[in-house]
């Protein structure tokens, strides 16, 4: 969505994802942040509507992309999945320190007028921090997800990051950025987070494939995260997005068995 705000264009293709348009750098760099709020009302809309119809004590969530997995996006003009090079994306590292300045200017504008709409936390997904060699997740991961974290904690609001992918740099993530909850990937072994986020509210781990496997698997490894995180502050969800072939009634069984130990 911030990407669409600042003029890409952004199109969806069935079995293949996101397809993104060429862009002209220098109108890009331009654009107002009137004109991105404009243009992306309906979502500041769609979230005070939403907030207004459920209870006072539930929290709304708010989403934003991070610096990096949005830079991906834009540079690569599709999802990485199937076509990915790091070297090229990075390349021209002129162009690449300008658009990360604008959209971490833009991602917390973003995060401000969802918050102004109601929503009381914001999570940060980093989707492709995985693909981002060690030495230069300070750089492309770390700090430019640590200034819109800031922000958003200066307004008062908790943060969720999700920097999936990147294995056991969870640990210096959490110890660099300092968000509020961090939400770890079906890779990351429940136990390990337990015994090294020093008690960081955790979010996710269950791998979205169990989701398709029948209720016996499903109830074991909801009970194994249950049980693991029993005595620690976790929030139960999925390790990255629903599959496309899961059935509504998969996910209702996940929801009873975490609402039946609570």
């Amino acid at each position: 969505m911030v990407v669409y705000g600042l003029g890409q264009t952004v199109k969806f293709k069935k079995d293949f994802g996101p397809i993104l348009s060429e862009f002209n750098i220098n109108k890009l760099l331009e654009t107002k942040k009137e004109y991105f709020s404009k243009k992306l009302l309906p979502i500041y809309q769609a979230i005070t509507k939403t907030k207004k119809k459920i209870k006072k004590e539930k929290s709304l969530i708010g989403f934003v992309g991070a610096p990096w997995t949005l830079l991906l996006y834009m540079l690569n003009k599709n999802s990485p999945k199937k076509n990915f090079q790091y070297e090229k994306i990075v390349k021209d590292k002129n162009l690449t320190d300008k658009l990360l300045k604008k959209l971490e200017e833009f991602i917390c504008l973003h995060a401000q007028k969802q918050i102004e709409a109601g929503a009381n936390i914001i999570q940060i997904f980093d989707s492709w921090a995985g693909l981002l060699p060690k030495e230069k997740l300070p750089n492309y991961c770390y700090k430019p997800t640590q200034k819109i974290v800031e922000y958003i904690q200066s307004l008062k609001i908790p943060t969720i990051c999700f920097p999936k992918g990147i294995g056991e740099n969870y640990s210096e993530f959490c110890s660099i950025v300092k968000p509020d909850c961090i939400n770890i990937d079906y890779e990351i072994d429940p136990k390990w987070a337990v015994k090294n986020l020093n008690g960081l509210p955790v979010q996710g781990g269950m791998d979205p494939k169990i989701l398709l496997r029948g209720n016996e698997k499903i109830k074991e490894s909801v009970n194994h995260y249950l049980n693991i995180f029993k005595d620690y502050p976790y929030i139960f969800n999925l390790g990255h997005g629903v599959l496309p072939n899961t059935k509504p009634e998969d996910l209702e069984y996940v929801i009873n068995i975490v609402r039946s130990r609570n």
